[in-house]
């Protein structure tokens, strides 16, 4: 993500969402990007790879605290996710940020 390449994380992304029983946590971008100057726009392309792999139905949101501080402050990350995510109607925002969770972990 430093250097902004895809390849090959986007094809074994896609790889791995073939497969009907993985899911994906959605974290730790910042930490594979420039700790000092990543941006959203930087993140965009990494992040909508996942969505678009995985679905709306197989994507969790996570704060990878504490090793995100490294890169940013858990405020940020949330904000950066809820911009991303903007364009998602509320049913599938409400799936990444929370339902997925509860039926992926059963809790």
């Amino acid at each position: 993500m430093k250097q902004g390449e895809l390849e090959p994380w986007s094809s074994q992304l896609r790889q791995l969402a073939r497969l009907p029983n993985v899911s994906c946590k959605v974290s730790g971008l910042t930490t594979e990007a420039d700790w000092e100057q990543w941006t959203a726009a930087d993140l965009k392309p990494y992040f909508e790879m996942v969505l678009e792999s995985f679905g709306p139905d197989r994507v969790i949101f996570a704060g990878d605290w504490p090793v995100s501080t490294l890169a940013t402050e858990y405020q940020r990350w949330v904000g950066m996710v809820a911009e991303l995510t903007s364009l998602l109607s509320a049913e599938d925002s409400a799936k990444l940020f929370c339902s997925n969770a509860e039926r992926i972990y059963r809790i």
